[in-house]
Parts: structure tokens; sequence; C-alpha cells
């Protein structure tokens, strides 16, 4: 599997832009199975006919800094950050229950290099000890598929549980410590950094690199104004 590497310089983008280069793999690139994974300043991300209203709390996420994103794939509302990882794989072929095991697997075998014991589930989310540690979501294009997920190494806990709850009967009924016993931490299970963490999973699961070039990083961008529109974003 190749890993798709943006120009060293070129770091720091918003949630959208991986987005629309986990389109660009797919729709232009002469690749089986590519590979990426990517951090964000805090954002959330809602599924494909999601409504923004029901499942994100707009003024805090305003108040706070925290940018909001569609994606194309369905599945629920997440909060990423600096602390988490995100990860993209775009494969060929149209079978999703093939495109979501085989990145679950993925999973789960880096963990346990890791000496973490992980399952997956019905849902293909990743467990350990009973606790999601992983979620995943995937859309198609032609002859394509794209499975992107996350790490949860660490997060920020309050804008997670703020910024995806819209009111305050959510909050009463969650809260933080509600939410801390469905989830965990990776970080509270292995003693390697976050950057030792990316390294492992690039070498276990990637045997080459494909780099991308200063025009494959403006046709990214183009793609990616699509993610930008209002009419995208709230459905209008």
């Amino acid at each position: 599997m190749q890993y798709i590497a943006l120009p060293d310089a070129d770091k720091n983008r918003p949630l959208s832009f991986y987005l629309a280069m986990e389109e660009y793999v797919a729709r232009q690139m002469d690749v089986d199975d590519g590979f990426f994974f990517w951090q964000v300043s805090p954002t959330v991300i809602f599924g494909r006919h999601q409504s923004v209203g029901n499942e994100v709390n707009e003024a805090y996420c305003r108040h706070h800094g925290i940018s909001m994103f569609r994606r194309k794939s369905g599945g629920g509302c997440v909060y990423a950050d600096q602390n988490n990882l995100m990860l993209s794989f775009v494969t060929t072929g149209e079978q999703v229950g093939l495109a979501f095991n085989r990145f679950v697997n993925m999973l789960l075998l880096v963990l346990r290099k890791m000496g973490v014991q992980a399952v997956g589930t019905s849902h293909n989310d990743v467990l350990i000890d009973g606790r999601k540690v992983s979620g995943t979501a995937c859309y198609q294009l032609p002859g394509r598929s794209i499975v992107h997920g996350t790490l949860l190494y660490d997060t920020d806990m309050e804008h997670m549980l703020h910024a995806i709850t819209p009111g305050e009967e959510k909050l009463q009924q969650k809260g933080i410590q509600s939410v801390r016993q469905r989830i965990t931490l990776l970080k509270d299970h292995v003693t390697l950094s976050l950057d030792e963490v990316k390294t492992l999973i690039r070498q276990t699961l990637c045997n080459g690199e494909h780099r991308l070039t200063a025009s494959d990083v403006a046709a990214i961008e183009q793609i990616e104004q699509g993610y930008l529109r209002d009419e995208f974003i709230y459905l209008l």
C-alpha cells in the first residue's frame, strides 16, 4: 500500500482539504490502495445527511474557534483535534463491506503490534476493553471506496462533549463522565507518543510512498471548494 504524502511545506490544512485529498486520490491517482493520516485544529465533522442544527452546538463551536465541516460519508458527528489522528484509506472496488473489513483489520493489526488487545464491532468501530477508540465511515466513487476513521490517542474532553451536544438536556443525560465510560484514549494503553504511533502505523501498513506535487495540491484545493460552500455544509 502506498502512503500518500504532501509536500513537506504543506501542513496545517483544514479538514476540508483532507476530504478533498481523499477524493483526488480516488479520482485521479492510479494507486490500488492509498493511505494517509492527518491532524487538524479543533473541528467538528458531521455525516452526509445529518442536520447541523440537530448535531452540532454551533454557538459553542463559534465561541471556541472550532471549525465545522460536512463529509460525504454517512455516520455520526465527530470531534477532532491535534491530539487525535484521522486516517484515510482509498482502495479499488465498490464492495463496502470488504473495504470496511480491510480498514478495521489494519487498525487491529497496528494496535496489536503495540501490545493492545482490540476488537472490531459489527458497526465497524474498534474497541479496547469494551470502549471505543476508533470509529469509521465509508462512501464510494465509481470503482473506488473511501474509508476514513478516527484514532483517539488523546483529546479535549470538554470540547468533545460540548461541541457535538446541542442542548442542555443532552448535557445532563450524558456528561463527561458518561462519555469517558463509552470511549477510551489510546495514550492510556500504550507508552508510545503520538508521533511514535504515527511512525508505527506507517511502517506497518505501507511499503511505499507517493509524494504529491504542487500541481496535485492545487487540484485538491479546487475540489476543496465544494466542501466549503454553505449549500453543502448546511444542505441549503
